[in-house]
């Protein structure tokens, strides 16, 4: 679980921070050894009653364990503790984060974007939609039924109308029923996903691009979990199309705590416009007086802001480039290639039967049962009793129109199916996909 050499490494990185300040008079803080050891041996055991989200067999939730130079390099900043709202309070954490932003916004093909870090893929949409409707007031938002559940709320916060758009057997929007939100003529915003987190399924940009050039809106994509695949060769051709469209979108959502290697919480918010940074526009007469440079509270909805966060990011792209066909990237289509694997030895399962094959990391399948509530049930059980052999998937509920698609002869006797479901965001669960089927064959019999 822990290389000690990382703390090695921290050690080292804060000796050489420390001499920075060195023309300073003598100074260090004091506190109680002995206290404080008691309290982080009382902290380390609460701590236990946890699942074990950096090993491989954990494969439910989307929990990837940080890289250890964002580790290393956030602990490291904490001595200064920046605050990337103003620059008096983080100039070197606040360069880094414009930095980061300018290496996020050309992975997707934009120059200059304006955009920040934000606390999590939630409050990087709601900045999205916030700008949204400054720009086109009171007109509807429509998202997939299978997007995150944040842009209802988002929507239900901001007090902007909002539509669900059904999905096809493939988990992305019907773009028939789009064009029908369309034809009412109040739809200002879609929100195309690109990698929803329940089934991974990524939403066909090049069709909704198209029709915008009938219908007037703004597309803004989430690809709060998605983002990075843009950098995998190995994508479908309808998936690959879909990322080398999003230049051609508004505004995107990627979230760096995802599958960017970073610690929670962190997403960010990128538009390619640079001039709805006006939108921004407020008052702060104490705050923004240490340089005319720009300050990224002036373009952002939140104030503080951990500059730590900035750092780690910028360490992590530093060492990972963000380039197609680097070790970044390389680790990404290990994760792709551990779910098709899955997939394929799913398919040869006599106790399960997998959904749409994936596009990204994330695998949905059934367990095999003669009706809809007979495999939710069977479902749940494998679930608790994999986690007694510490195998940790998750769960998800699924509506009978979408799951009968890929379950024909099941008996429906219920409106939802409850399925398992793992995410292989780990690149190490490329060579453990052949121990985890076997685990669930076992647990399934």
């Amino acid at each position: 679980m822990i290389n000690k050499n990382e703390l090695n490494l921290l050690f080292g990185a804060l000796e050489k921070l420390e001499a920075g300040f060195c023309d300073l008079p003598e100074f260090t803080p004091d506190f109680d050894e002995a206290a404080l050891a008691s309290v982080l041996d009382e902290v380390a055991v609460r701590m236990r009653d946890n699942y074990p989200y950096f090993h491989p067999q954990y494969a439910g939730q989307m929990l990837k364990p940080p890289h250890p130079v964002a580790r290393i390099a956030y602990a490291m900043s904490l001595w200064l503790n920046p605050n990337n709202h103003a620059l008096d309070g983080g100039r070197a954490s606040s360069a880094m984060e414009k930095e980061c932003i300018q290496d996020l916004g050309a992975m997707f093909g934009w120059e200059n974007p304006l955009g920040h870090l934000a606390a999590g893929g939630t409050m990087a949409n709601l900045e999205a939609l916030w700008v949204a409707n400054r720009l086109l007031p009171g007109k509807r938002l429509i998202a997939s039924e299978q997007a995150h559940y944040t842009h209802s709320r988002i929507s239900d916060v901001l007090g902007i109308p909002f539509s669900p758009v059904p999905v096809s057997s493939d988990g992305r929007m019907d773009i028939a029923e789009i064009e029908n939100l369309l034809q009412q003529g109040d739809v200002g915003t879609v929100v195309v996903t690109m990698g929803n987190t329940g089934l991974g399924a990524v939403d066909a940009l090049p069709e909704i691009l198209k029709l915008r050039e009938t219908y007037d809106f703004r597309i803004h994509a989430d690809a709060a979990y998605g983002g990075y695949f843009g950098l995998v060769g190995a994508l479908t051709e309808h998936t690959r199309q879909a990322f080398a469209e999003l230049v051609h979108v508004d505004s995107i959502v990627i979230d760096p705590h995802k599958n960017g290697l970073q610690p929670y919480g962190w997403g960010c918010i990128l538009f390619k416009d640079a001039s709805v940074g006006s939108l921004y526009q407020h008052g702060s007469p104490y705050t923004y007086f240490s340089s005319a440079d720009l300050h990224l509270g002036e373009i952002s909805l939140e104030c503080s802001r951990p500059g730590a966060s900035a750092v780690a990011l910028w360490a992590t792209q530093r060492l990972l480039p963000l380039l197609r066909g680097g070790d970044f990237a390389d680790d990404l289509d290990k994760c792709l290639a551990a779910a098709s694997d899955f997939h394929a030895r799913l398919i040869a399962s006599e106790h399960f039967t997998p959904l749409m094959q994936p596009e990204l990391d994330i695998v949905v399948y059934a367990a095999n049962a003669p009706s809809t509530s007979a495999a939710s049930e069977r479902a749940r059980a494998i679930f608790h009793k994999a986690a007694a052999r510490n195998l940790h998937l998750a769960l998800i509920d699924l509506p009978v129109s979408l799951a009968s698609h890929w379950l024909p002869d099941i008996g429906v006797d219920s409106g939802s199916v409850t399925c398992l479901r793992s995410v292989l965001m780990k690149p190490e669960h490329k060579e453990w996909t052949a121990r985890i089927v076997q685990l669930l064959e076992e647990c399934a019999s």
